[in-house]
């Protein structure tokens, strides 16, 4: 049984979109997806010039649905860092096109395989409506990611219960 422990939800979360061995499409550029790094927690210094997934939460919320379960409730939060080599036209479209496609990938892999919202037995349910969240994806504007620093920058929002215990 996996961990269930507060502190772990985002190793876990991020150990799952490194997944490439299931039905669901890898994203890892080891494995022929479009990220070159994914992992829990933002990196203080990132590489330069890597397609990057930080898998983050900002909220946690500690349910007690019932007299002695708990049912903890993350909202993660997934920071999208993706280099824009050229900041000249077409180039910068296709970096923009890009991002898109990996993102659409990304989704898929957030939504599961169908019938399954478990993210591989790791959760109780991972961007599920209604109880959840259903995935957000938040673009910050092009034009100012790529003038202040080379990239382009999205995050994908949405909740986790994570498994239940009896407290």
């Amino acid at each position: 049984m996996p961990s269930t422990g507060t502190d772990t939800v985002l190793t876990r979360e991020a150990a799952w979109l490194c997944i490439s061995t299931d039905s669901l499409p890898a994203l890892l550029t080891v494995n022929g997806g479009p990220w070159d790094i994914i992992q829990a927690y933002w990196r203080r210094t990132p590489p330069k010039e890597k397609t990057e997934i930080y898998v983050t939460r900002t909220a946690f919320d500690d349910n007690h649905p019932m007299s002695q379960r708990y049912r903890p409730q993350h909202e993660i939060v997934l920071r999208l860092y993706w280099p824009v080599r050229q900041a000249t036209s077409p180039l910068a479209e296709q970096e923009q096109q890009a991002l898109d496609s990996a993102i659409e990938l990304l989704i898929q892999r957030i939504r599961d395989v169908l019938g399954d919202k478990t993210h591989g037995g790791a959760f109780l349910s991972a961007a599920e409506a209604p109880r959840g969240t259903s995935a957000s994806v938040r673009f910050e504007d092009a034009e100012m990611t790529i003038a202040a620093s080379q990239e382009l920058r999205a995050t994908v929002t949405y909740r986790i219960d994570d498994l239940e215990f009896n407290g």
